[in-house]
């Protein structure tokens, strides 16, 4: 069978785009900043994204081109070893779209009662307990929530008929949902800057504490949250090469990818931050202490400054309008390296319905987060595979490109389709910057939760969270045992020009 294809390069980098920017931009990230130090925290985050996050793009995009396979099968190609790698990427791509898509349902409750504000009164109250209608504890689960079960139910099957059709059916997404968000986030930091107190959420955001520079956890939430912003170490961007020729461009893409996440990344944080400059001044507090709202910062403290605001109606709707575009991108990029995987191995098998028993798959584990509890599982679980899973998955892709295969191979073949070339940085990079970094990072946070249980949740729920990190882990090990035959990885091949293949 043929394998799928973008309908343009344009297409590619904006399916590309739409996938590394989501909800993470202005949920996480702003929050994550705000938790370790402003600063102190992009510092470390600017530097994990550009030294190690965009090589590893770099090195999916190459691989998946040129491969012209789904993650398991294209490591596999490379090295048998390493097909339970991309095995890692594809679980916990799956892992993380299970509550991705519960955060969207909860943006499409606050979408759908925009016009009535109706949480003009009491933010917090509205969002923990008439939203979430929260449990007062982890092992209380308290029943389904039936709005956010419904509008989860919603979610999925929009994430479906944006996938249904492989890249046929995303092309004709991202068109619209790529530009739109990022044009309504202009619109609300134009808003912004006449908002009293603006200026001292600034301030947080850009003056570090350097003293937070000296804690491993900062430097391993920076580099986790550069892979998961980036969409790299969960085989999402190798998913989406392969959709590509092989002669196409792969560094050009790989920059415009990356400096375009990086820049609404960071263009989100001053949004976010002078609301939270705007909300210290109501409240007559600290920027320091409004930044302590967590997870809830996109949806307590902007609420209540939304509320604030001539026609709150309107910039309430536009704003979650604005969370559901960008978040759509992300989700059904996340569920793809399933799809990929399964059609790898069964190409008799209709991609509609392969998309549609994985998106099913995924809605009845996102079910867990539907609870009365499920905000705190999905705490643990979000902390476990992106402080986890990512650091292994991108450390297993550096050592593969980086010294069982060769970076400087995989060098030759991307500047010889790439019109902006690739220097020996990062072969550096991809030997040496990023294993050395991620397993000192993996180490200290390794020990940082053996000493201290996270959040000080009891050990039965981080025993999920340790099984969303093991049950993957010990997958691929088995896939590479139980691999039997041997697969011939012709290293010249991959570096010679995919023209003169032909």
């Amino acid at each position: 069978m043929t394998r799928e294809k973008w309908s343009s390069k344009t297409v590619f980098i904006l399916a590309a785009v739409g996938s590394a920017v989501g909800l993470g931009n202005v949920w996480r990230f702003p929050y994550l900043a705000g938790q370790y130090g402003g600063g102190a925290f992009l510092i470390p985050y600017l530097i994990a994204f550009v030294v190690m996050a965009t090589p590893i793009l770099i090195l999916e995009l190459a691989i998946g081109q040129r491969m012209q396979q789904g993650p398991v099968k294209s490591l596999r190609q490379m090295h048998p070893a390493f097909g339970g790698v991309g095995l890692l990427g594809v679980i916990s791509a799956f892992l993380v779209v299970a509550y991705y898509a519960v955060v969207m349902a909860w943006c499409l409750l606050y979408l759908l009662q925009s016009f009535a504000v109706a949480w003009a009164d009491d933010p917090e109250t509205y969002f923990f307990g008439n939203v979430l209608q929260i449990s007062d504890g982890i092992g209380q689960l308290g029943g389904f929530n039936g709005p956010v079960l419904g509008a989860l139910a919603a979610i999925w099957l929009m994430i479906y008929f944006c996938i249904w059709q492989g890249p046929k059916s995303v092309g004709r997404v991202v068109l619209y949902t790529v530009p739109i968000p990022v044009a309504v986030l202009g619109v609300l930091f134009l808003r912004s800057l006449f908002l009293p107190g603006f200026w001292a959420g600034w301030q947080l955001y850009l003056t570090p504490v350097w003293s937070a520079m000296l804690s491993p956890e900062v430097w391993t939430a920076a580099a986790a949250q550069a892979f998961l912003t980036l969409s790299v170490a969960f085989a999402i961007m190798l998913t989406y090469a392969s959709y590509k020729n092989p002669d196409e461009d792969i560094a050009k893409s790989s920059w415009i990818t990356a400096l375009s996440d990086m820049a609404i990344s960071l263009f989100a944080g001053f949004v976010v931050f002078a609301v939270l400059g705007y909300m210290a001044y109501e409240a007559s507090t600290t920027v320091a202490e409004v930044t302590a709202s967590g997870p809830g910062l996109a949806f307590v403290v902007f609420p209540q400054a939304l509320s604030l605001m001539p026609l709150p109606g309107l910039f309430s709707a536009l704003f979650f309008f604005m969370l559901l575009t960008l978040g759509i991108d992300s989700a059904f990029s996340l569920v793809e390296p399933a799809i990929a995987t399964i059609t790898d191995m069964k190409p008799e098998a209709k991609s509609t319905r392969v998309a549609g028993w994985v998106c099913l798959a995924a809605f009845g584990v996102g079910l867990l987060y539907t609870t009365r509890a499920g905000l705190y599982f999905l705490d643990i679980i979000d902390h476990f595979v992106v402080s986890y899973n990512a650091i292994l998955m991108a450390l297993g892709m550096a050592l593969l490109g980086g010294w069982v295969f060769g970076a400087e191979a995989l060098r030759r073949y991307i500047n010889e389709v790439s019109d902006w070339h690739v220097g020996r940085w990062w072969n550096i990079a991809i030997k040496w910057v990023v294993p050395v970094v991620l397993t000192i990072l993996l180490a200290t946070q390794l020990s940082t939760d053996l000493r201290n249980p996270y959040e000080g949740y009891p050990a039965w729920a981080l025993a999920l969270g340790w099984a969303a990190v093991i049950v993957p882990v010990g997958l691929g090990l088995w896939m590479v045992r139980g691999q039997r035959q041997s697969v011939t990885t012709n290293r010249d091949a991959l570096a010679e020009s995919p023209v003169a293949d032909e």
